[in-house]
């Protein structure tokens, strides 16, 4: 069988530690990162630092779900802790601080940061790297960004700008949900519109495209988060993540997450059925039945559809995720709920309007409004990020 060719990229990563190690030499470093921070070789980025004589590294910093992605979502970590390969003390950013603190960053000249994002604009690294950025501003320390692919590619914008007043931990700045940016992109975008300014070099990748998924690239995989398992879950994030803000099961507890949606009150082939009929691009919607083995529904029998993926490139991940939420709520009007608990503990607010940034997705489907007018609502959002992005395009 015929081996399939990846292309070729280097990491910022390995960039920095191959050509730019100078950026680095005679500071105090701390690094951002997690089990998904490594080289091709899957060597992990805290280990390459720790062990390079012209690298000071200091103390790591961990986001959502830990420095080694081991805990669920929207659990507080408020445990600090000492890792074990390196001696070096870990700060939790995702604890009683979401940003680090002047006394986190005493003993250190610059954070680096080097996470894997997934595109989608309720994914929190991103704003783990910003809320660095505006530590790094207001205490006079220097951020390095070690740039990843964006593993949707970076050609595609979709979905409403988040609005003033409904910022989160799942949404900070007003971004599109899938916003077609890598880490250090957003970075640079972050850092001048929204008014961080603090002192920012970005790594760039060697050889990295626009147009490339990830796994069109031969760069090495691993999960960045416990339900992110593989390139096909980040392609379909920003559809199903709207499910988190309603009853509905966004297949956690599976073993295909954010694939698998459902509930124990709807009727597979009725539901596969009525989203086939809006004929979305890309997608097949498959009618299953699965049984979640934690969090929503658990241990229940759940009717659903998977989604099969048959063109990333026409697909519309934001379109076709309101979709389902849309058909879910007009087919089941006495059975479809809202999610009631807290959601990144934005009490008091609507989860489903925390993760669209907008209460007027929410206002439209309650109005029976078309979803050719839903979708039409965020083409001058879209048309204005893509002037906005320009100027910090780095591929």
């Amino acid at each position: 069988m015929a081996k399939i060719q990846r292309k070729p990229i280097r990491l910022g990563l390995e960039k920095i530690l191959d050509e730019d190690l100078k950026l680095l030499e005679n500071i105090r470093v701390g690094l951002i990162c997690n089990q998904a921070s490594v080289n091709h070789s899957f060597q992990h980025s805290a280990d390459l630092f720790h062990k390079n004589p012209s690298i000071n590294l200091v103390s790591l910093f961990g986001p959502q779900h830990g420095i080694r992605g081991d805990v669920q979502d929207n659990m507080v970590e408020t445990a600090h802790a000492t890792d074990k390969l390196t001696g070096l003390p870990i700060y939790s950013l995702y604890s009683e601080t979401r940003q680090p603190t002047e006394e986190m960053l005493s003993n250190l000249d610059a954070l680096v940061f080097d996470l894997q994002d997934v595109g989608c604009r309720v994914y929190t690294f991103i704003y783990t790297m910003a809320n660095a950025m505006k530590a790094c501003a207001a205490f006079g320390k220097r951020m390095f960004v070690l740039d990843r692919p964006n593993p949707v590619g970076g050609l595609a914008v979709e979905g409403n700008t988040l609005e003033r007043g409904h910022e989160s931990f799942v949404g900070q700045y007003p971004i599109p949900m899938r916003h077609g940016l890598t880490a250090a992109e957003l970075a640079r975008l972050f850092n001048r519109e929204f008014g961080i300014n603090c002192e920012l070099e970005t790594v760039t990748m060697d050889n990295w495209s626009r147009e490339n998924f990830y796994d069109e690239t031969d760069a090495p995989w691993v999960m960045p988060s416990p339900n992110m398992p593989t390139v096909d879950t980040t392609v379909v994030f920003p559809a199903t993540v709207y499910f988190e803000g309603t009853e509905v099961s966004e297949g956690r507890g599976t073993t295909r997450p954010f694939e698998i949606v459902g509930a124990p009150y709807i009727d597979a082939d009725e539901y596969a059925d009525a989203l086939a009929a809006h004929k979305l691009p890309g997608v097949i919607f498959r009618p299953i039945n699965f049984l979640p083995t934690f969090q929503k529904h658990a241990n229940q029998s759940c009717g659903g559809v998977f989604l099969h993926i048959n063109d990333r490139e026409n697909f519309e991940p934001v379109l076709t995720g309101l979709a389902m939420v849309k058909t879910a709520f007009d087919l089941y009007p006495e059975e479809f709920k809202w999610k009631t608990d807290a959601y990144e503990y934005a009490f008091n607010r609507n989860p489903f309007d925390v993760i669209a940034g907008t209460n007027k997705i929410r206002e439209m489907f309650e109005r029976k409004t078309e979803l050719n007018a839903i979708k039409f609502s965020w083409q001058n959002d879209v048309k204005e990020f893509n002037l906005m992005k320009e100027k910090y395009l780095l591929y």
